[in-house]
């Protein structure tokens, strides 16, 4: 499997101090696997990502206080770490490429203050100058654009610029990161509707999306619903459906004996056919109405009560979506992964040493046997083979983990 560099938002992301990731340098390409035990902390990985979209679209205190506060997300050791902080190399299809960074530290009685924030947008034109600002603990202390907006310690400067046309691409693309980890019994609900631009994290809206894709002339719908009907045999349509001021999904199905397919609202399906759409959904919604796109679509064990025989088609989706969507994915499953067009490269080794998380490549026996075929990604994974190659961990260095240095 060869990398998409086209689909590639996220190029490279550094985390200090994230909850159990102590520290982790980590380039991303257009398909990623996460890979590892439970409680490894694939899931903690993705949260920083999740963090970093929740504190533009709300608050940094929202953000912190979803997650239990700021004492849960500083990583809790014997140094005790008093911040944390996310560092994200970024570039978008029309050529403009840069980094993003801040630093986030805890004041007494359960307060904090961005201490550190840093933007650099580098333009594909050459005889633009790059736009960048730099603020600590609330005060501006470069900006390359004039007048710039008022800081405040409590808040990413990134949403105060994100008027200006220099920086709003960034932060559109941060701000639409299609992070997910689906529900269920919240998609089994009548759903309130809404414009259906993004599709919610947990399948809250999963309704009004399917039902802005079936509006798309020439859209992904067609292919979504052929996909579906691969992982849950019979189903030959899935619809949006108005009930009141609500509404929900209608699903029509083949059952034994029937010759026409039968109607079941979302209330009747399994958890595994609604997981499945959802992910299908989140892999293929299309840009909302201004054009702007969801980049980087994760999701977690996308396989989750799944079949063992609809992981091929599950892998189908993910090499297809990540042709243009760059695809993070947490994953244990060997099934998902038995497939040679999976490389080493695209694999993100995942392990827990004493409450810490290592994140990293694959070590060199496993990468040398994908490499050369003798033993699939799933295959190595079924024999307990595939490791994170600590060395190359233990060598990172404090410039590869600098949150601020200009790539």
């Amino acid at each position: 499997m060869t990398s998409n560099s086209t689909s590639v938002f996220l190029r490279r992301v550094v985390l200090q101090n994230y909850m159990s990731i102590a520290r982790c340098a980590i380039e991303l390409r257009a398909l990623n696997f996460l890979v590892g035990p439970n409680g490894a902390g694939k899931s903690n990985f993705l949260d920083a990502l999740r963090f970093t979209a929740d504190s533009l679209n709300t608050s940094v205190e929202h953000a912190l206080r979803d997650r239990g506060g700021i004492s849960e997300v500083r990583r809790r050791s014997a140094g005790h770490p008093t911040n944390f902080g996310v560092r994200l190399e970024w570039s978008l299809p029309n050529g403009n490429h840069g980094l993003y960074a801040f630093r986030i530290g805890a004041k007494p009685q359960g307060a904090f203050e961005v201490q550190r924030e840093h933007c650099v947008v580098h333009f594909a034109n050459p005889t633009i100058p790059s736009a960048s600002y730099e603020v600590h603990s609330g005060q501006i202390h470069g900006y390359s654009l004039a007048s710039p907006p008022a800081a405040a310690s409590d808040r990413l400067f990134l949403v105060a610029v994100s008027g200006q046309p220099e920086f709003r691409p960034l932060y559109d693309a941060l701000l639409r990161l299609g992070l997910y980890n689906f529900n269920p019994d919240v998609i089994r609900e009548l759903q309130a509707p809404d414009p259906g631009e993004v599709l919610a994290s947990d399948g809250r809206n999963l309704a009004s999306v399917l039902k802005r894709m079936a509006e798309q002339p020439n859209g992904p719908m067609k292919r979504m619903v052929e996909l579906l009907g691969k992982v849950v045999p019979g189903i030959k349509t899935v619809s949006h459906r108005p009930v009141g001021k609500k509404e929900t999904l209608e699903f029509r199905q083949l059952v034994a004996g029937s010759k026409d397919a039968w109607r079941f609202d979302a209330e009747n399906m399994s958890d595994g056919t609604l997981r499945s759409l959802g992910v299908l959904v989140a892999l293929f919604q299309p840009p909302a109405s201004d054009g702007r796109a969801v980049r980087v679509v994760g999701i977690e064990e996308p396989e989750t009560a799944l079949h063992p025989g609809a992981a091929a088609v599950l892998r189908s989706a993910l090499f297809e979506a990540s042709r243009h969507t760059q695809i993070l994915v947490t994953s244990h499953s060997p099934d998902l992964l038995d497939d040679k067009q999976i490389s080493a490269d695209a694999i993100i080794s995942v392990i827990s040493r004493g409450g810490e998380t290592i994140l990293g490549s694959v070590d060199a026996a496993s990468r040398s046997s994908i490499r050369d075929q003798l033993f699939t990604a799933g295959e190595l994974l079924r024999l307990n083979q595939i490791e994170t190659d600590e060395t190359v961990h233990q060598a990172i260095t404090a410039a590869q983990l600098d949150l601020f240095d200009r790539p």
